[in-house]
């Protein structure tokens, strides 16, 4: 959500240098710090002492997908298969979103299956339950309550900037906006910062959100950390780690089939503005054969006249796990209706093994519940101390 890894030892970034300045309700500061993931990167050398150093605690990364519509090429380019990797690299936590799902009109009964469906598209992708833990949001429900907790500390002007608001918002209308809409950046800080999370994979245009959860981080670690949790009888320090945006090389941002500026989406009126990870063969080749293109010479990257062509040139580079150098070696020269193809091929060729392996795990509902229930116990393990440390900051009577 896999390509071949050169080492599997964790590449440490230089310490990030938190600012204390998180107690006013400013405006963000834009200083998120971002990293590029480079699945073949290795450890520093060792130090010159000669008692050899104990192993590395590797960085925890979590992240998750919502279950509302289907699962597309957007969401598997984007997120889902560059976890094949991390899962080697970090300690991860990849869990299917479900609390966050119902921030609009939503379809009930189908919340349930589309849980299921979306757990069972991650192990299909190459997520393995051995090396991630894989849960559903709502089964720990130490999201909600340190959601909570978080919203008394968060500045209500800091939600009225969020972008996304704005425009899903405008979008549906104030008599079909719940406050939940405003508020679910609290819920992701909530995901994040229960688990003590060192990094979280983001695309360049989801960076505002991770900003929003390290002010967060900051100002409760001001408000009610350090000295004073000390005084409540804790151990002092941090109440949470402050994150870190981890951003793939590639693949980051796959844009809509037929509008090459707009991202590829599952709340896109039309169906052929994504290829869906189920799409039989004949539908993803109608998709392809009918996406938009332009009446350019020639295929290139990164030509602002051409979102379209850089779009699809980098969906084929990222299914082939090619260069760009040898994508344009390749396909340079081709007219649409060659390159076409070419992807069309290229894109069920990848698709069918997953498709099969999920209609497998879909058979088999026993294997999935207990893969959802060791991964709920993993995650409450962890979320549980985090929690349970901020009701004593803050001055809760202990249970």
């Amino acid at each position: 959500m896999s390509r071949a890894l050169l080492s599997h030892i964790l590449h440490r970034p230089q310490p990030l240098q938190a600012s204390r300045g998180g107690g006013r309700g400013g405006a963000l500061p834009s200083r998120l710090r971002t990293l590029r993931l480079h699945c073949s990167a290795t450890e520093a050398a060792a130090s010159g002492d000669d008692a050899p150093a104990p192993p590395a605690r590797k960085k925890r990364v979590v992240s998750g997908v919502q279950p509302t519509g289907l699962v597309h090429l957007g969401n598997y380019l984007g997120a889902i298969k560059n976890w094949v990797s991390l899962q080697d690299l970090y300690e991860t936590l990849f869990f299917i979103v479900d609390l966050h799902a119902i921030t609009l009109p939503y379809d009930a009964p189908r919340l349930s299956k589309a849980t299921r469906s979306t757990a069972a598209i991650y192990l299909a992708c190459g997520i393995d339950s051995s090396k991630a833990s894989i849960f559903v949001q709502s089964h720990v429900r130490a999201h909600v309550e340190l959601m909570w907790l978080l919203s008394s500390s968060t500045p209500i002007g800091w939600l009225n900037r969020m972008i996304q608001f704005k425009e899903k918002s405008r979008k549906a209308g104030d008599e079909n906006v719940g406050v939940a809409l405003l508020t679910y950046p609290v819920l992701m800080a909530s995901d994040i910062l229960l688990y003590q999370s060192d990094l979280v994979p983001v695309g360049e245009d989801q960076t505002q959100h991770l900003e929003l959860t390290r002010e967060i981080a900051e100002r409760v670690n001001n408000l009610y950390g350090g000295r004073k949790w000390k005084k409540m009888g804790g151990r002092g320090g941090s109440l949470f780690k402050v994150p870190e945006a981890l951003i793939p090389p590639a693949g980051a941002r796959v844009m809509s089939l037929t509008d090459g500026l707009s991202k590829m989406s599952k709340s896109a009126p039309s169906d052929q503005s994504r290829i869906n990870l189920l799409d039989p063969k004949d539908v993803i080749m109608n998709k392809i054969k009918r996406c938009k293109t332009d009446s350019f010479p020639g295929l290139e990257f990164d030509n602002l006249e051409r979102p379209e062509c850089s779009n699809l040139l980098s969906i084929y580079q990222i299914i082939t796990g090619k260069s760009k150098e040898e994508v344009i070696g390749e396909c340079q020269d081709m007219n649409w209706g060659t390159f076409k193809t070419t992807l069309t091929d290229a894109l069920i060729d990848h698709l069918q093994p997953i498709q099969v392996r999920y209609e497998e795990i879909m058979s088999d509902p026993g294997y999935l519940d207990n893969v959802l229930l060791e991964g709920e116990g993993k995650a409450t393990e962890i979320a549980d101390i985090t929690l349970n440390n901020v009701y004593q900051a803050m001055g809760f009577l202990r249970r």
